[in-house]
């Protein structure tokens, strides 16, 4: 890699360094305004507004170590990207203490925001009718970087997220993909410590998500940029984090290891068999007999049928025995082994035995 990116990669002993990220009782309260219905209500409130709080975050608090990647999840509507805006410096908290890399962000210092990064799926930041280049350009001005500093690191980067030949488009020209890995390009040529990132391959297909994936991984690993990102697609933080944050309803109700969550709330593989014929109810008898003659499977079930489609459940630690026993009986045409969806999860998290917090790891 060229050293145009020049940050130390995260070291071993990050997690006991000072954390990079601080958010201490966080919370965020919006005054809505309220009309009564029909024309007789809009009146009264064009005279007399009348507003109503609503609370997005409530007493939220982390901290998150220098390198670290960490997945920020929840439904529509939970406080992520409140929270996203106030760690970002976007927002005023009416409540509580946030610092990043020693700064405070809704000062808007210049020394802080050289140091951070916001991407946000549904934002774009590129000039419409211009070639991304000219974005680069002006990101440059904005950040005070000489030629000799950001032309070798928009090299770098135009290889990374495979880029050459595009920049010249104007960008209304450019794949949805294509627009997404100019938006990082451009956020990311300042070289910054710190990357929030808001649903970063929202709408994008399969390849351009896994694409984004692998490079902001990279990027993690040569730079040592922390990264903290929301998505509701679970193989964006499978892929990308160990740890995750979830918050309902603006409060944080689990801080920890991911493989921890998956395992309380979402302890199956769902297993997905396509036969060449419609399901019959002696297909799913002999599949269940199958597999009930192997005490390993002892968490198999059979979840629905729909046509030419049969769905299963099974621990993955009987994964391996269950389809064996299951092909032994059954020839699909198709075969898929999943997860359950994030959202399903969270739910489990959400109305679960969990505690209102899980402490996580310690900076």
């Amino acid at each position: 890699m060229s050293t145009a990116i020049t940050s130390s990669p995260p070291s071993s002993t990050a997690s006991a360094s000072a954390p990079i990220i601080e958010a201490r009782g966080l919370g965020r309260t919006f005054q809505v305004p309220v009309k009564g219905d029909g024309l007789g209500g809009a009146v009264r409130h064009f005279f007399k507004r009348v507003t109503k709080d609503v609370v997005a975050v409530d007493d939220v608090s982390f901290t998150i170590a220098p390198g670290e990647r960490v997945g920020f999840l929840g439904r529509n509507g939970a406080g992520k990207t409140t929270t996203l805006k106030m760690l970002s410096g976007l927002l005023l908290p009416t409540s509580g203490s946030v610092q990043v890399g020693g700064h405070v962000p809704f000062t808007k210092d210049h020394a802080f925001l050289r140091r951070i990064a916001l991407v946000m799926g549904n934002k774009a930041q590129l000039m419409w009718d211009l070639p991304a280049k000219e974005s680069l350009r002006l990101q440059a001005s904005i950040f005070g970087l000489d030629d000799a500093v950001w032309q070798p690191q928009a090299r770098v980067l135009t290889e990374l997220l495979e880029l050459g030949g595009l920049l010249d488009q104007p960008v209304r020209k450019l794949s949805l993909g294509e627009r997404m890995k100019a938006e990082l390009m451009v956020a990311l040529l300042h070289q910054p410590e710190v990357l929030f990132l808001d649903e970063p391959t929202l709408g994008l297909d399969v390849n351009a998500q896994a694409a984004v994936r692998s490079f902001l991984k990279r990027y993690n690993e040569h730079t040592g940029a922390t990264i903290l990102l929301t998505s509701h697609y679970m193989a964006d933080i499978t892929a990308l984090c160990s740890r995750v944050l979830v918050i309902h309803d603006g409060r944080l109700i689990f801080d920890g290891d991911l493989k921890r969550l998956t395992s309380r709330f979402a302890p199956e593989k769902r297993i997905e068999l396509e036969l060449s014929d419609a399901v019959t109810p002696a297909d799913v008898a002999r599949a269940i007999a199958a597999v009930a003659v192997d005490d390993r499977c002892a968490s198999f079930r059979h979840t629905g049928t729909e046509g030419r489609l049969v769905r299963f459940a099974v621990d993955p630690v009987a994964l391996a025995p269950t389809l064996q026993r299951l092909l032994s009986v059954l020839v699909p045409s198709d075969l898929s082994v999943t997860d359950p969806p994030i959202d399903d999860v969270i739910g489990r998290a959400i109305s679960g035995d969990a505690p209102p917090a899980v402490s996580g790891p310690s900076p």
